[in-house]
């Protein structure tokens, strides 16, 4: 019989407290009553693990009561970027072939999409550039669209049209399944997309990154 390795029952739950006010489509925080509900504990419990996550900056306490998550957690997200852009760059390198146009993984920051992955088609004798470290709302563009999407429990595919560039046109679809991360993967074009095959190699696309930063 294969022994079960011991783990430590607080950490679990701070943890636990993590993954509830980062969970797709959490934007407001949830109040410590709120937290004890979700994971079943005491509200005594919830002040202990949220006063030590608040020490080192993994969450913070707003005047309306509600914890959110705080600058120590996107510090994490800093230090895992560079894993991250290795599981995606080969997935984008076939989108960007298959598609004839440029792919991108998008991340987001607070309420900005990041461009932290861009590879361009290498058989096309024009395409849209698009430069890594590029910022915008996520209110603009596929990329960001898609991240809004998934707050909201929405995973298919966004497609949009000079909303970054007059005359390019956008479709992405986020990244799922991967806890703490928002992102999209997403490709650019100077030409109209067909909707349902390049939807459908997005979306693929997503999926395959998504399972290459899970098992990396």
């Amino acid at each position: 019989m294969r022994s079960v390795p011991e783990t430590s029952q607080t950490l679990d739950r701070g943890l636990q407290v993590l993954l509830a006010i980062g969970s797709p489509g959490q934007v407001r925080g949830l109040t410590v009553t709120e937290l004890a509900v979700e994971l079943g504990v005491a509200r005594a419990v919830i002040y202990r693990l949220v006063a030590t996550l608040e020490s080192h900056d993994f969450v913070t306490r707003s005047s309306d009561g509600r914890v959110r998550l705080g600058v120590g957690v996107a510090r994490l997200q800093l230090a895992v970027r560079p894993m991250l852009i290795e599981a995606a760059r080969p997935v984008l390198r076939a989108l960007a072939d298959q598609v004839g146009a440029t792919a991108h993984l998008t991340v987001a920051e607070g309420e900005h999409a990041l461009a932290l992955v861009v590879v361009e088609p290498s058989w096309t004798d024009f395409h849209i550039s698009y430069r890594v470290g590029s910022r915008h709302p996520l209110t603009l563009g596929a990329a960001g669209r898609a991240i809004l999407g998934a707050r909201r429990g929405t995973e298919g595919p966004v497609v949009t049209t000079s909303e970054l560039q007059q005359g390019a046109h956008g479709l992405a679809a986020p990244v799922t399944g991967v806890p703490g991360l928002e992102a999209s993967v997403g490709v650019v074009s100077t030409t109209v997309f067909d909707a349902d095959t390049v939807g459908l190699a997005v979306l693929e696309a997503a999926r395959a990154v998504s399972q290459a930063v899970t098992n990396a």
